[in-house]
């Protein structure tokens, strides 16, 4: 239903492309439902490569270490210490609603006891002499999480595959499609012994960029496959034949095209357990990064490592208590959202019921207020997740509301607020109330000019040029009253660098606020509202960083760069540390010197094609 306001939208119809009421749903809308509806899945890598705690498969494809010397970890994976009920509970406290276990990756070590021709298996040929995966599945279906299983479609030990490492070819199938023939038939008899056994609610390919999907004969492996389950899902990693998508590592700067989507991400630097990866993200950056994919529309696929004994090590443990601690809190904020409103309405995470009648606002800093702008309908009511503390708002010119957050006791990772409205209407291109230098030099709220002064230099609309500012905030020349707020000039004359002559910040995605760029386009200039509860984060600039600072105040900024990945163009996200007490009380500013002009990264998103 359309508004009969030019420019303006149900919002309920624009965050969801192609939205329809539940009585016009497809099947496939329906069998997604619950998937959608998630939001935060376990993925759990656990084979052989725990023991020695070396890349799983990779190691010995990439010529790390020799193929028989790889194997030799069957004789030390004993999962002596394996208690599947206590992961299933760890798994379903942190708030996940379904877990995808690797039952057999490149390495072709498959966890159950799988009686396909010539297969490598735990229980017949491992230290642990057991089933390892049906324990599992059996406690996740008794806890009425969902089921998924991951499954590596090429097998580099199997004889019947022709791969074997980057170096070594078994042989060519255009030579020989007999044996080809032999290794279908082995590993699409595995899936259905998979299937038939375990009932999976979801199968996770990969590896599928060996081959073609003729190759693979991935339609029958799909006709199969819904043979046992004619709503399983499928990711998009069997040669275009899935129904969702799968970024790996590189948290997405635009939101995907597809509905359905989901970030496979790891805690650390490895998906399998390695003992000296202690590159580890904080508990606050995995929860602050299930809030931007949920604002986002997506799924957060979280990975964990075990040990060869079946312990996870400590760090996970403590990330997942703590993302169970915070889903448990702010679960209206999570399940069955959909994706938020655009950047131009709020300079922040949000995410929509799936009515469309009540909007989230993820928090991660406190401050004294929050602007919605774009609003054509009012909230009946604003609340604190967790709290239910009530929250007063104003409504202001030109569609825009502020939330007064001055007495809000915000949550050490992400806080969250929940508008509720008869329905939501926002207008799509927004037309603000931008008050003139002289006005925002007059306000009485040195933090609420500063944001005025951020929000119009961030959309282009530089306020100081031929204003009296200069370069340095030295000798600045403005007309001044008996209302100009000296602390409002001040800093100005702090932060001057990042005001005078700076233009439009950057587009939506790379950062969760206002921003602008220097004239040259080498360095960014990011606002910082209130106190952050972690380090800040950008994301999707492809420069190398050459310098971080506070501007006004010297001081140099230690940042880190995760989820880089040697094999893929896309650029890791930069966390930086700002000191607390260097926070300035009205607005911090932070220059990103970068090393050339700004290239950014906002190509589409999709499953990764080669990983080599």
């Amino acid at each position: 239903m359309k508004s009969k306001i030019t420019g303006t939208f149900l919002l309920g119809l624009i965050l969801s492309t192609g939205s329809l009421n539940a009585q016009d749903k497809t099947a496939d809308n329906k069998k997604m439902e619950w998937f959608q509806d998630a939001k935060l899945g376990i993925f759990i890598h656990w084979g052989i490569y725990s023991v020695d705690g070396i890349a799983e498969s990779w190691s010995f494809f990439n010529n790390y270490i020799n193929h028989e010397n790889y194997m030799k970890q069957l004789n030390g994976f004993s999962a002596s210490q394996y208690k599947p009920d206590e992961w299933v509970k760890l798994i379903k406290d942190s708030g996940a609603k379904y877990a995808v276990i690797t039952t057999k990756h490149h390495d072709g070590v498959s966890l159950w006891d799988s009686k396909a021709e010539k297969s490598t298996t735990i229980p017949k040929n491992s230290l642990a002499k057991k089933d390892i995966l049906a324990p599992f599945v059996s406690e996740l279906k008794k806890s009425r999480l969902k089921t998924g299983l991951y499954y590596s479609l090429p097998d580099w030990s199997h004889p019947y595959y022709d791969n074997n490492t980057r170096t070594k070819k078994r042989y060519d199938i255009k030579n020989d499609p007999k044996r080809w023939a032999n290794f279908v038939n082995y590993y699409q008899s595995q899936l259905n012994d998979l299937s038939s056994q375990f009932k999976p609610d979801l199968l996770w390919f990969d590896g599928d960029w060996e081959h073609s999907s003729e190759e693979w004969q991935a339609p029958k492996t799909l006709e199969n496959l819904r043979k046992y389950n004619p709503n399983i899902i499928i990711n998009s990693r069997l040669n275009t034949h899935g129904d969702y998508e799968t970024p790996e590592q590189g948290i997405p700067v635009i939101n995907p095209q597809s509905d359905y989507w989901e970030l496979c991400y790891t805690m650390n630097d490895a998906w399998g357990y390695q003992p000296f990866d202690k590159n580890y993200k904080t508990p606050n950056m995995i929860v602050r990064t299930l809030a931007d994919v949920i604002s986002m529309g997506g799924n957060l696929l979280l990975d964990i490592g075990p040990k060869a004994d079946g312990t996870i090590p400590a760090e996970q443990v403590e990330i997942l208590k703590n993302l169970a601690r915070w889903t448990s809190k702010h679960s209206d904020a999570i399940y069955g959202t959909r994706h938020g409103i655009p950047f131009e309405n709020y300079k922040g995470k949000s995410a929509m019921s799936k009515d469309g009648k009540k909007l989230f606002l993820y928090l991660e800093e406190a401050k004294d207020f929050t602007k919605v702008y774009g609003l054509l309908s009012i909230p009946t009511s604003a609340k604190v997740i967790g709290t239910n503390q009530k929250l007063n708002f104003t409504k202001e010119a030109n569609q825009t509301i502020t939330l007064d957050l001055s007495n809000v006791q915000f949550d050490q990772d992400v806080t969250a607020v929940e508008l509720d409205f008869p329905e939501i209407l926002i207008q799509k291109d927004i037309k603000k109330d931008n008050p003139s230098l002289n006005q925002i030099l007059e306000t009485p709220n040195a933090k609420l000019a500063a944001y005025q002064i951020a929000e119009q230099l961030h959309d282009g609309n530089n306020i100081f040029n031929k204003s009296g500012l200069t370069s340095d905030g030295l000798d600045m020349k403005f007309p001044k009253s008996s209302k100009t707020n000296s602390e409002t000039i001040n800093w100005i004359s702090k932060h001057a660098e990042a005001l005078f002559e700076t233009e439009k910040g950057l587009p939506n995605g790379h950062y969760s606020g206002n921003s602008v760029l220097s004239k040259d386009k080498q360095t960014i200039y990011l606002f910082v509202e209130g106190t952050p509860t972690g380090p800040i984060a950008l994301k999707g600039i492809k420069n190398g960083m050459a310098r971080i600072r506070i501007v006004g105040d010297g001081s140099l900024v230690n940042h880190r760069s995760y989820n880089k990945l040697y094999w893929s163009d896309k650029p890791g996200i930069i966390y930086m540390d700002i000191p607390k007490e260097r926070l300035d009380k009205n607005m911090t500013i932070i220059a990103v010197l970068l090393d050339k002009p700004i290239e950014l990264f906002r190509e589409k998103v999709a499953a990764v094609e080669n990983n080599l």
